[in-house]
């Protein structure tokens, strides 16, 4: 009985994974499950990955390490997003007697949720910070050509984290 669930699941989920995927209107959705507002093609996803790449690349020419993340959200209010993230040497740094660690990917993700409220870079000063953003700097946003393109560095200098920034959403932009 366990040989024949498992072959179930296995089964089943792919299925799952490609409902999932597919876009339905509010109208259609009967389960009050999110839409699934990508929009987003296999190229398109690539694109994500290529981008990431990019900023990899960014940050070993800056001896930084950290985490990058990119991000795409549809129309002209961030409303979801589709986003990936790499860890790019490590994702934090430990606590020592005299200073408390971070969490890389808490910080860039920070910056990527300041950006999806203001839709300006981040640690822009456009308003007040909200508890749960702390105003780095090091995050990057534009409007893309049918939605917000966000791309977000944690683990080097403010400046740095801009340079690794910028280097995924040039990527992007040529695209998305």
């Amino acid at each position: 009985m366990t040989k024949n669930f498992l072959v179930r699941s296995l089964l089943i989920l792919p299925t799952v994974g490609l409902l999932m995927t597919t876009p339905i209107s509010p109208a259609q959705d009967k389960t009050n499950s999110p839409p699934n507002f990508a929009g987003l093609s296999t190229s398109d996803q690539a694109l994500f990955d290529k981008a990431l790449a990019a900023m990899s690349k960014r940050a070993g020419e800056l001896n930084v390490e950290g985490v990058a993340l990119v991000a795409y959200a549809p129309g002209d209010s961030v409303q979801s997003w589709t986003s990936k993230m790499i860890v790019v040497g490590r994702m934090k740094t430990p606590s020592t007697d005299r200073a408390k660690g971070n969490n890389m990917l808490a910080i860039a993700y920070a910056k990527a949720a300041e950006m999806a409220d203001t839709l300006k870079n981040s640690g822009s000063k456009a308003r007040p910070s909200l508890t749960g953003e702390n105003g780095w700097e090091g995050g990057v946003t534009a409007r893309g050509k049918n939605g917000q393109l966000i791309v977000a560095f944690s683990g080097g200098t403010s400046p740095d984290d801009v340079k690794v920034s910028t280097a995924g959403l040039e990527i992007l932009q040529s695209q998305l």
